[in-house]
């Protein structure tokens, strides 16, 4: 994916998953990061007009499915909306990817995510190629919440 801009002052630029910045950002949120370099891992840096870091998302495409991950707004960006902003972003990428819907596993934010068109979901309706993922199986506790939310065609 190319460099894109999200809003008039954000932009999301493709970054691999080894990034520092990620690894960082993600460890202090307490988020995973034991399997960020694996294939099929795709992430993104959110920048805003100065080029300074707001926030970094993810994603994995399985088999129609999209799995959103590692999601973390940078402390002083909060509250201004980027984490929507990287949302939509993310969506928009898995769609004109053809997912059909995304997941996601969520220990902290499903209030976040609720208010943007994702509803729980008990781990049976997970579909399995989602429910096979290394973030299902083994990463994300089975005490996260799991959501999804279906995608424009």
């Amino acid at each position: 994916m190319p460099e894109v801009m999200v809003l008039p002052e954000l932009t999301a630029k493709p970054i691999p998953g080894a990034d520092p910045g990620l690894v960082e950002a993600l460890t202090a949120a307490r988020l995973p990061t034991e399997d960020l370099a694996d294939p099929g891992r795709n992430f993104l840096a959110f920048t805003d007009a100065s080029g300074a870091i707001c926030g970094y998302g993810g994603y994995e495409m399985l088999d129609g499915h999209a799995l959103i991950r590692s999601m973390v707004v940078a402390e002083p960006a909060r509250g201004h909306g980027i984490g929507s902003a990287m949302l939509t972003t993310l969506l928009a990428t898995v769609a004109a990817a053809g997912a059909s819907d995304a997941w996601l596993f969520t220990k902290h934010a499903a209030q976040f995510f609720s208010h943007r068109g994702f509803r729980a979901r008990a781990r049976y309706e997970v579909p399995p190629p989602v429910l096979a993922s290394k973030q299902a199986s083994s990463v994300c506790p089975i005490t996260a919440v799991v959501m999804s939310r279906a995608l424009p065609a």
